[in-house]
């Protein structure tokens, strides 16, 4: 295996933004509490250490224990979750929505990221503990964002009615995707280890909260992962004081709102990634999650009949705070208020909007969190090594728009002359030795001369010709597989972490793939990852 790293920037799959916050760029730096480097890291251990507190953990501990109570937990992860009783213990979180199978091969990456750092913090801090967490969001509702995954070109799709938080919904109908897969992956070893995992996640759970965490407590119960479902009820009492300040003073939006006036001052070229609203929360309750909204002093649930008073919603806050859902806005700042947490692991797109928070988690006295962007990879398989050798295509090259791709080989290709004017022109002065003979000697010879000089100039001409066109047949060839092997290595001209689901690299590499990944990617390398098999 070897391992090639390539600025985010030469990849054309990241925004500016994301390119200049990797980049250290001091214009960014308002954005943003410390930079992801191992001295941002002590300081933010010193500033979480001061403010997160034994009974916010005796909170945490004990909601865990409750999540965890029908799963078969691992020595590992137990002694994670009781190593978050300890002052000394601080987490790492990445988030994911609960998609079928995992979804996008980028599932992995992000909580291999995420245990990864804190092994690496560890190394670098001995007297502190570091847990690896995975938050499920178990309470998202676009359904359409999650109800599939992609296995081969073939996309494995859950058809039913969805409403409300996706971790209720019931595992139902699975069995139809479950059969049409198992017949799909053949029988191998590795495929019957993926029939086993989906199975037992999704036919053996009844919600998809449930199949969620057992698959990847499944997946990464060796390496110590701790899963929180935020939907909870004794995480969420922790969270009612900063409702309040959101619902009724608008704190967030206020916030929210400067950071993306000072954002677009930066540059145009940052575009919004989400925009606050008056209210951040959506109210959770028998299979709806609607958001709150807020007319003329009363309080109304978006689409339904259900309305309160002020007083009517601060009861409900503190008597039912599990009714109340925080959006994308608000949903970082609960993590950041329930887990001594020093770092987000994320994708370009949600690092983005985590740059708009800050002013919001100053303004509610949180610690912000530092960013990290997750690693990104691209698996180039033994075969598809070997055509990029053969077609001198290089690592950087393979980035390229299709486009640029192929007109950069075509001009280094035809760096061959196909051109005979000089031999032709060379031909003409070794006649001009025979017109004189000729001449000289009997001029009935100058016809038969001439005559030869033209046969000799067309023989010329047509093996230009020929030439010429096994030259445009050859790059006609060359563009033809050039633009077969990028589509292979980028399915649908996007990045293959977005494409793929894990189970086709785990059908080829089977128990080699994840610590293949684990040695692949370094969460504190800002650059591209390009794993080439050999």
């Amino acid at each position: 295996m070897d391992i090639d790293c390539l600025p985010l920037v030469k990849t054309g799959y990241f925004s500016k933004l994301i390119c200049d916050y990797v980049a250290a760029d001091t214009k960014l730096k308002p954005l943003y509490n410390r930079f992801p480097n191992i001295d941002g890291f002590k300081g933010q251990i010193e500033e979480k250490s001061k403010q997160f507190t034994r009974s916010q953990r005796s909170v945490l501990f004990g909601s865990l224990i409750e999540q965890y109570k029908r799963i078969n937990v691992s020595k590992q992860t137990n002694a994670n979750i009781e190593l978050l009783k300890e002052k000394n213990t601080f987490t790492v979180v990445t988030g994911h929505q609960l998609n079928l199978f995992t979804g996008p091969l980028y599932f992995l990456y992000k909580i291999i990221s995420t245990i990864n750092l804190t092994k690496e913090l560890k190394k670098e801090f001995p007297d502190q503990n570091f847990v690896p967490i995975y938050w499920m969001a178990t309470e998202d509702h676009d359904f359409d964002e999650i109800n599939y995954f992609n296995f081969k070109g073939l996309k494995f799709q859950w058809n039913k009615e969805a409403s409300g938080a996706v971790g209720h919904l019931p595992t139902e109908g699975l069995e139809e995707v479950f059969a049409l897969y198992s017949k799909t992956i053949g029988d191998s070893k590795n495929a019957q280890v993926l029939k086993e995992l989906f199975e037992n996640a999704y036919l053996k759970h009844d919600t998809l909260t449930d199949a969620t965490r057992f698959l990847a407590n499944e997946i990464f119960k060796d390496y110590g992962l701790v899963i929180v479902d935020g939907d909870d009820v004794e995480l969420k009492k922790l969270l009612v004081p900063y409702m309040k300040k959101d619902i009724f003073e608008q704190t967030a939006f206020k916030k929210v709102s400067e950071t993306i006036e000072e954002i677009t001052q930066i540059s145009s070229d940052y575009p919004v990634q989400v925009n606050p609203r008056e209210i951040n929360y959506f109210y959770l309750k028998d299979g709806i999650r609607e958001r709150l909204v807020e007319s003329k002093g009363k309080y109304a649930v978006n689409d339904t009949t259900i309305t309160f008073t002020k007083e009517e919603l601060v009861s409900e806050m503190e008597n039912f705070p599990e009714r109340f859902s925080p959006n994308v806005i608000a949903r970082p700042l609960y993590q950041e208020v329930i887990l001594p947490n020093l770092c987000y692991i994320g994708g370009g797109g949600e690092i983005a909007y985590w740059l708009e928070l800050k002013a919001a988690f100053d303004a509610m006295q949180v610690t912000f969190p530092i960013l990290l962007v997750r690693n990104s990879a691209l698996i180039i398989t033994e075969k598809q090594a070997d055509k990029l050798e053969r077609m001198n295509i290089s690592k950087s090259d393979v980035f390229l728009s299709q486009n640029s791709l192929i007109n950069k080989k075509i001009r280094e290709i035809s760096n061959i002359d196909i051109d005979f004017a000089p031999q032709k022109k060379l031909l003409e002065e070794q006649f001009k030795e025979m017109y004189a003979l000729a001449e000289k000697t009997d001029k009935s010879f100058l016809g038969a001369v001439k005559a030869q000089e033209v046969k000799q100039k067309k023989g010329l001409d047509a093996l230009e010709k020929r030439l010429l066109q096994a030259q445009k047949r050859k790059l006609k060839d060359h563009v033809v597989r050039m633009t077969e092997l990028q589509n292979d290595i980028f399915p649908n001209q996007s990045l293959q972490e977005r494409q793929l689901n894990f189970s086709e690299f785990y059908l080829a590499y089977g128990e080699a793939l994840l610590p293949m990944l684990f040695k692949a990617l370094e969460p504190l390398n800002l650059n591209f990852t390009v794993i080439t098999q050999k």
